[in-house]
């Protein structure tokens, strides 16, 4: 990035966030010795599946085009690896779209979902807790691409459900709930 981009100062705050303040607070949680053990977030990955689109080319270039400003980066077109014939599905045509984010880039992704889009969300009481795996990665979904803010609902494509994936180095639920609580998410108060 260059110097003085207006999103310089949100695309630095929650890695330094991270590496300054809840480094430390994990490690003295779970009484972690060994620094390089501390919990992180590896990635970021975000899909989106085209349904429809994938046979109108004009269709698929937009949802591409919305996924690339939200994420910030180009994403992949994934391909179906069998036919199915009560869909009308063949190999080889696309059926989904997916971008992983690792870096600056992740850190500046999760800084927008947790201070601006989710708490933008209509009736928004946090999200839910019984959405993380037994290995410390939580997945949320949305049901419109449209929520974030980057998104011109007259210029967007037709609205498409996305499923964002945060993968964590945490290893179980309890280490991963509270790396993320730290980070700014906004669960659900029991």
């Amino acid at each position: 990035m260059q110097k003085g981009n207006r999103y310089e100062i949100i695309m630095n705050r929650l890695q330094e966030k991270f590496e300054k303040e809840v480094k430390g607070v994990i490690a003295k949680e779970f009484d972690i010795k060994n620094s390089f053990a501390v919990p992180e977030v590896g990635k970021v990955v975000i899909n989106m599946g085209v349904g429809q689109a994938a046979k109108n080319q004009q269709q698929m270039d937009a949802l591409k085009r919305d996924l690339a400003v939200v994420t910030g980066q180009a994403p992949s077109v994934r391909k179906a690896k069998v036919s199915i014939a009560s869909f009308s599905l063949r190999a080889g045509m696309p059926v989904g779209l997916t971008v992983t984010l690792r870096g600056e880039k992740m850190y500046s992704f999760l800084d927008r979902l947790f201070s601006i889009v989710l708490p933008r969300l209509r009736d928004f009481r946090g999200i839910s807790l019984k959405s993380f795996d037994k290995m410390g990665n939580y997945t949320l979904g949305f049901e419109e691409h449209t929520v974030f803010p980057e998104m011109d609902p007259a210029k967007s494509a037709s609205p498409h459900g996305m499923e964002i994936t945060i993968t964590t180095t945490a290893g179980d639920d309890k280490k991963a709930k509270r790396l993320l609580e730290l980070l700014g998410c906004p669960f659900q108060k029991n």
